[in-house]
């Protein structure tokens, strides 16, 4: 019998893990850097521990002078990013784009999102956008309208979606589901979607435990406190609680015909980041535009049920309108 002798290459593809076999890192090049996600973010993937085949190498700095938050931290992170990450800073996003395999759009204001992200998605650049994905369900349209237009892969989540309670909540045995609440700050910025600037933390928990297939929404609005309530098709309901004048936790509360479980909540960085990593080497999205979409749907109809006194609003309406630029 012949012995098989094989490279010493080739047994070492066999023995380490694909990440360890990369000779290059999939490069990240971030663009905004106004948000602690930048600098957290990038301290996770480039974290040994986590032998990721990630590199976040170049960023385009950018700010809105309307929000203080964002002026007045931008520095900071961009000072973070180049000293210890060893990050390039550009000038545009068009000269960063040559260096880079994938996008991150990590502005903290939604507003510039759509043109932010645009140059990638023409370019075919995967890319993530941080939450808020956008400032309105216009924007948010157009955003994968131009994905699906260029074929680029593009998703948008806040990373509640993968906190352990909240993944807890959505799979654990409850029997059938009636109707789940999900409870957190909801801080408000006049530019925005009112649940879309801080709300869109307990409003994605909500779609993650619950799913999609929400048909009209109410809600009642007081200075401190906000409460949306959903109408799922097949008669579950579904109940945000959005928090201003009281102690701010996340929550998620599940009422099942087996059972009733509470989950306390928070962040999910690093499962975020699992995920992100998951994206970059398969181009396919975790969370799919139909469901960004509705959960932007589902804010623009609260907003509307506001200005109408708590009247009920269909997502299908602020669909309509949005798509139709009326």
């Amino acid at each position: 019998m012949k012995r098989l002798f094989l490279p010493a290459i080739a047994v070492l593809a066999l023995i380490l893990p694909a990440h360890a076999q990369d000779a290059k890192p999939i490069r990240v090049g971030m663009i905004g850097l106004d948000t602690s996600h930048a600098t957290a973010f990038t301290k996770i993937l480039h974290d040994p521990a986590n032998q990721y085949p990630v590199r976040v190498v170049a960023a385009v700095p950018q700010s809105s002078p309307d929000i203080e938050s964002s002026v007045s931290r931008i520095d900071s992170y961009v000072e973070t990013l180049t000293k210890e990450y060893g990050v390039k800073m550009f000038d545009t996003i068009e000269a960063m784009l040559p260096e880079v395999d994938v996008v991150m759009v990590e502005s903290v204001d939604g507003r510039p999102h759509l043109a932010q992200a645009k140059p990638a998605i023409e370019a075919g650049k995967p890319t993530f956008i941080d939450k808020p994905l956008a400032a309105s369900l216009e924007d948010a349209v157009a955003i994968f309208d131009l994905a699906k237009k260029h074929g680029t892969p593009v998703w948008s989540c806040s990373n509640l979606r993968y906190n352990a309670g909240v993944v807890k909540a959505a799979t654990t045995d409850v029997g059938e589901v009636a109707a789940v609440v999900s409870y957190g700050p909801a801080s408000l910025e006049e530019h925005h979607l009112d649940l879309a600037w801080y709300g869109i933390h307990p409003t994605e928990a909500l779609f993650t435990v619950i799913g999609t297939g929400c048909e009209s929404v109410v809600r009642t609005h007081t200075e401190g406190t906000d409460v949306v309530t959903g109408i799922w098709k097949g008669g579950k309901v579904g109940t945000l609680l959005g928090l201003r004048a009281s102690k701010t936790v996340y929550g998620v509360k599940v009422f099942g015909s087996k059972a009733v479980i509470e989950e306390s909540a928070g962040a999910g960085y690093p499962e975020l980041m699992a995920e992100m990593v998951k994206f970059f080497q398969t181009k396919k999205p975790p969370v799919s535009a139909e469901e960004t979409l509705e959960i932007f749907a589902f804010m623009a109809a609260a907003d509307e049920s506001k200005r109408r006194g708590g009247a009920p609003v269909t997502l299908r309406e602020m669909m309509d309108k949005a798509r139709s630029g009326k």
